[in-house]
């Protein structure tokens, strides 16, 4: 995998090297990719990194994980794997080891098949460094609460799941999440979650490394009320057409966001960036 951004010493001295018809470097691109290495999870964990100390006025860090195609697609299939790549699911892996909860939609708990975050030896001394447990909390977001708790990310997660709904959901519904192990957050006066609420009362239980991997919809959501901090797209060489959803959805904001390039790393066409806001 190589660096394309930010550029270092390496990466400079490789573009200006590279002559007329060569890759970066002056060798041939077969030269030029084996050059590169496989990153390990410590150099992955370094690169990824939740800001330290966080932006002043800021509590907590929340970032997405999407993988996208070249046409814009986040899905083939419903799925999302189809897209991805053996290194998309280390950084995937990594993102999740760094952080104290992963939010999710409950459309994407059930297309996907949801299963629990697991300790991973490779990250424990990072994590009880960090203050952390041995792995993150799966928070699901879900306006009905008619979640499958046959799943195994209810029958026998390590850390107990949270459902993130509104005050006025069904009390049988919140019964039977809390019949299944799982804590019940209330984010929201109404039915559904209000995404600032759902980030402050994360926050309150002490989750302030936010990671949300979707899906669309709830993207969207995040996107909409301008509480996402980061995203870390990666971008497949691939063309699917079709109808597949894009990252995000839901209505469009009045205004575009701008976002900075914080930093892109490339490996077989795959390009995996990381987007902050200003």
């Amino acid at each position: 995998m190589r660096r394309l951004f930010p550029v270092t010493d390496e990466t400079a001295a490789q573009a200006s090297d590279a002559g007329p018809g060569e890759a970066p470097g002056g060798r041939g691109e077969g030269e030029v990719r084996e050059a590169g290495h496989e990153w390990s999870l410590a150099e992955l964990a370094a690169a990824y990194a939740y800001p330290e100390p966080l932006p002043a006025g800021r509590e907590t860090w929340l970032r997405a994980n999407m993988v996208a195609t070249l046409d814009g697609a986040a899905q083939h299939d419903g799925r999302s794997q189809p897209i991805s790549t053996a290194t998309d699911m280390r950084i995937f892996g990594t993102l999740r080891a760094l952080a104290d909860v992963v939010v999710v939609g409950a459309e994407t708990v059930r297309q996907e098949g949801y299963r629990p975050a697991r300790a991973r030896a490779e990250f424990a001394a990072l994590r009880e460094a960090a203050g952390q447990g041995p792995a993150p909390a799966i928070a699901v977001v879900s306006a009905s609460l008619e979640l499958d708790f046959s799943l195994p990310l209810f029958t026998s997660p390590l850390v107990p799941t949270l459902v993130l709904t509104g005050a006025a959901a069904a009390p049988d519904r919140i019964a039977a999440v809390e019949k299944a192990g799982a804590e019940v957050v209330i984010a929201g006066d109404g039915v559904g979650v209000d995404p600032a609420r759902a980030v402050q009362a994360l926050a309150g239980l002490g989750h302030t490394r936010l990671l949300t991997e979707g899906g669309p919809r709830l993207l969207g959501q995040w996107v909409a009320a301008e509480v996402l901090d980061e995203l870390c797209l990666t971008l497949a060489p691939m063309l699917t057409a079709g109808d597949a959803q894009r990252i995000a959805g839901g209505p469009s904001v009045a205004v575009p966001r701008r976002f900075v390039l914080a930093s892109l790393l490339e490996e077989d066409g795959f390009l995996f960036s990381r987007y902050r806001r200003p």
